[in-house]
């Protein structure tokens, strides 16, 4: 029986792209004299040590947990080495990216859990509704808010373009994927034959977690207590609090959902279920260079590497290049 293959995924970051397999984080960038720089270390799963961590439900938190983890890392490596081309930049301290991961949940919380909740509540008020946390209609405008706010965050942000440029490299990151899970030759001819938009995104992903959230919210909410004598605003602040614990379920289920739908692209239910993510990469992903899908491919040939290789691999390290081919060939066949 042949082997299966090992499952990758990935991170567009600063002129950059971060692959990881169940074995290894790799970060490959191109900096802005063309030098690339390619840095891959030994990664291991908590669930690795703590097996009950796999089972279905509990495995969607830990990827959740561990991908941001993942990504911040892969981050700041990138701003460090952007840093390096500009003088005036300053290389991000641990405090200052502890201090800046923090403001940035906490900010992600107050817009897509506090805010979208009380303003339900003054939609209510307002269209003379009656609204109530326990009721279908208020998680669906609910939703449909946080709906609303994201994509405008997104959209918002695509304007930008540096961040237009990491969405080009987001594309570059799903093509390659896409070429390795095809069985092709990981060459930027091959890459390119794909589209920017993957089932497995974490954009689609985030599109799950707020339907899904929907959903569970309707259903839990009307076994919560009333508290019907406490101020409208406390009592709204204890919902709120009571829905950011539940965002682990949530993601648990939209991770099951996301899995399945890569195992079965035919079926329809679950084509539709991630089918608003894929439109959303519409925004979040962009048709990559050629010069771009290099530096995809050289993260993902690494990541193989060390699958291959093992603990005979030995530590990871920071390694630079010339250029592509210079690189490709300190990583031999990565197929």
């Amino acid at each position: 029986m042949e082997k299966a293959k090992p499952r990758l995924g990935g991170q567009a970051v600063i002129e950059g792209v971060m692959m990881r397999s169940p074995r290894s984080l790799a970060v490959a960038i191109r900096k802005q004299d063309g030098q690339i720089v390619v840095k891959e270390d030994i990664w291991r799963s908590v669930w690795e040590r703590l097996r009950f961590l796999r089972w279905p439900f509990f495995r969607g938190g830990v990827v959740l947990i561990e991908s941001l983890a993942n990504g911040i890392q892969a981050l700041t490596f990138s701003a460090n080495q952007a840093a390096e081309d500009d003088e005036e930049a300053e290389k991000l301290s641990p405090t200052a990216l502890f201090a800046t991961v923090a403001v940035a949940m906490v900010l992600g919380i107050v817009l897509f859990v506090v805010l979208p909740h009380f303003l339900t509540g003054f939609f209510g008020k307002v269209a003379d509704i009656e609204l109530s946390v326990s009721g279908i209609l208020f998680h669906l405008i609910d939703g449909l808010i946080k709906v609303i706010f994201f994509v405008a965050y997104v959209w918002g942000i695509s304007l930008i373009k540096e961040i237009r440029r990491v969405f080009e490299y987001h594309g570059a990151e799903h093509m390659s994927i896409f070429a390795y899970e095809s069985g092709l030759d990981l060459t930027v001819e091959n890459a390119r034959k794909f589209e920017t938009h993957h089932p497995r995104c974490g954009t689609s992903f985030l599109m799950v977690v707020l339907i899904v959230s929907i959903l569970l919210f309707s259903v839990a909410f009307p076994f919560m207590p009333r508290f019907a004598e406490m101020n409208s605003v406390l009592r709204n602040l204890i919902y709120v609090a009571i829905k950011i614990p539940l965002l682990f379920p949530i993601a648990g289920i939209s991770y099951e959902i996301i899995k399945l739908a890569g195992k079965k692209p035919d079926s329809t239910l679950l084509h539709w279920a991630v089918l608003p993510g894929l439109w959303l990469q519409k925004i979040t992903t962009r048709r990559p260079s050629d010069d771009q899908l290099e530096i995809a491919l050289l993260a993902l040939r690494k990541t193989l590497w060390r699958e291959t290789q093992g603990e005979a691999g030995g530590e990871g390290r920071i390694e630079s290049f010339a250029n592509f081919e210079e690189a490709l060939a300190s990583i031999g066949d990565g197929d």
